[in-house]
């Protein structure tokens, strides 16, 4: 969907903020981009909706060269989202959102559908939000509707730079579940930016460190990033605890489940469903402060995870 060829920038004062960058997101694939402060992420985000125009190298978007394109035109097709997201004080939340619809020609009484549409697909209930000034809404919420005014136009692609970067730390959490959940229902392409490795393993079908200099250090999906970092840089960006962020991305598996027959019940935690990760496993493990836990698969279950389970997993990861 999203193809960066050698594309680079440097500044008129010899700066280089992005090396030769080869990178490629597929449709549908959600990518971040993390790194350490002026590593070049975000000016790779730039350049490709063209607020920043590239040095060298060509972008390529649904297979058509736009390095030369209309910028305009090409903007048309893109969301973005940031961090202060902007929205217009005066305006309320709906007229916010339906302000890109009504510059493409959509007609009022259409655009304000989509506009109420959208508030729902993000978590604001119309008929709370709808009417409400952006002074009136908490920084979550304001970042919500910055996200229903990116997809108001239907954009087959969404950058989103440090878009849950001034929120505090439960609000992220919710944020970034509610995202999940949006991008999963609409199978748009993204291309997030973030300085936090959390984030980014939690959100990303692959992940892009970026070191400084703007060097991409690897490209991966997060299980090999946490796993196998390609480096000394990128083992010490991704920290000494990778072995734990390890649990957030890891599954659990069929093969890695003990039989339930033989178990006493009264040693098994609640249940949790097979498309969970071994950090929800182990956490609900430590909170009911059992030895083992139940995994079901609809509403049958299908074995028991025991600790030592879990080290089966995380060693598969590793093959």
């Amino acid at each position: 969907m999203i193809r960066l060829s050698e594309v680079g920038k440097t500044y008129p004062d010899g700066t280089v903020a992005v090396q030769e960058l080869d990178l490629e997101v597929g449709r549908g694939e959600m990518v971040c981009l993390v790194g350490p402060s002026g590593c070049g992420k975000s000016t790779t985000l730039k350049m490709i909706n063209r607020l920043i125009e590239p040095t060298t190298g060509r972008i390529f978007l649904d297979g058509a060269d736009v390095t030369d394109a209309d910028p305009v035109q090409l903007r048309r097709g893109i969301g973005y989202v940031i961090q202060q997201i902007g929205l217009f004080p005066h305006q309320r939340v709906v007229t916010n959102v339906m302000t890109v619809p009504l510059l493409y020609g959509e007609s009022k009484a259409t655009a304000r559908q989509r506009a109420l549409e959208l508030l729902e697909t993000v978590g604001l209930d119309p008929a709370t939000f709808a009417d409400r000034y952006p002074h009136q809404l908490s920084g979550g919420q304001r970042q919500r509707v910055g996200v229903a005014r990116a997809l108001a136009a239907n954009p087959p692609v969404l950058l989103m730079d440090e878009p849950f970067g001034a929120v505090d730390p439960v609000v992220r959490t919710k944020l970034q579940d509610e995202f999940l959940r949006v991008q999963r229902e609409l199978g748009k392409t993204v291309v997030l930016v973030t300085h936090d490795i959390d984030e980014a393993v939690r959100m990303g079908d692959r992940v892009a460190v970026f070191a400084a200099g703007g060097r991409l250090a690897q490209y991966a999906t997060p299980e090999e990033l946490l796993a196998r970092p390609a480096d000394d840089f990128v083992a010490d960006f991704v920290g000494s605890t990778r072995g734990l962020r390890r649990l957030s991305v890891t599954p659990i598996r069929l093969e890695h489940l003990e039989p339930l027959d033989g178990v006493n019940a009264g040693q098994l935690g609640a249940a949790i469903d097979l498309d969970s990760t071994l950090e929800e496993a182990l956490a609900t493990m430590l909170r009911d402060d059992k030895p083992m836990i139940g995994v079901k698969k609809g509403a049958a279950f299908v074995g028991v995870l025991t600790p030592n389970g879990v080290h089966s997993a995380l060693r598969a990861s590793l093959r």
